[in-house]
């Protein structure tokens, strides 16, 4: 098989994968929005990071040990859903002012990489797409697999951050931006439905 007809299909699944909604998507929204492109991109970086060092513990075998250990993953599970509840409520005390820029200090590097180990979507991704396109005994194909997605993954969140930011310029009243925070924390306290389904 040519790397070509390796490559392309990784590619298509990272994107899909990547740019598609979910709970670190969201926070990338409503981040763009509120402090802008610039301030938001450590976020972006941060959930790049995580997302790549989640998927290679994957590979490596964590799924499988986290089988063994059903403490560790109801501890996650719960854990997870604790986290979105938190910036969901975040997101309904906002009062819909928007900051000046530098006055507050927007998600960073740290919460972006903590919330894709916290994240359902991001352990479907990995465990969904290392079944699909690796073998367990090729560690080359998940080094190629991981290359290609971490480029993917941060140019899919940048992109919710550049509609966030767009939007930025269309909210003119605080009245518009709660209710938008309003419909994104109701999405996150949504996703947690999946984190609690087995």
């Amino acid at each position: 098989m040519s790397l070509a007809a390796v490559i392309l299909p990784m590619s298509a699944f990272a994107l899909a994968a990547s740019i598609s909604p979910g709970p670190v998507n969201m926070v990338c929204l409503g981040s763009g929005t509120r402090y802008g492109i610039r301030a938001s991109l450590g976020f972006v970086s941060g959930a790049t990071a995580g997302f790549i060092a989640l998927f290679a513990a994957v590979g490596l075998g964590l799924a499988a040990a986290m089988a063994q250990l059903p403490l560790l993953t109801l501890l996650l599970r719960w854990g997870g859903v604790a986290f979105l509840l938190y910036l969901s409520w975040q997101l309904v005390k906002d009062d819909g002012r928007l900051a000046d820029r530098g006055t507050e200090a927007p998600p960073g590097f740290t919460t972006g990489a903590l919330m894709q180990w916290l994240n359902p979507k991001a352990w479907l991704a990995a465990a969904s797409g290392i079944g699909a396109y690796t073998s367990g005994a090729a560690p080359g194909e998940l080094a190629l697999f991981a290359a290609l997605y971490a480029p993917i993954c941060w140019v899919s969140l940048a992109c919710w951050v550049y509609a966030g930011a767009f939007l930025r310029r269309q909210v003119a009243r605080p009245s518009v931006l709660r209710t938008l925070n309003r419909v994104l924390a109701v999405l996150l306290a949504g996703s947690c439905i999946f984190l609690l389904v087995d």
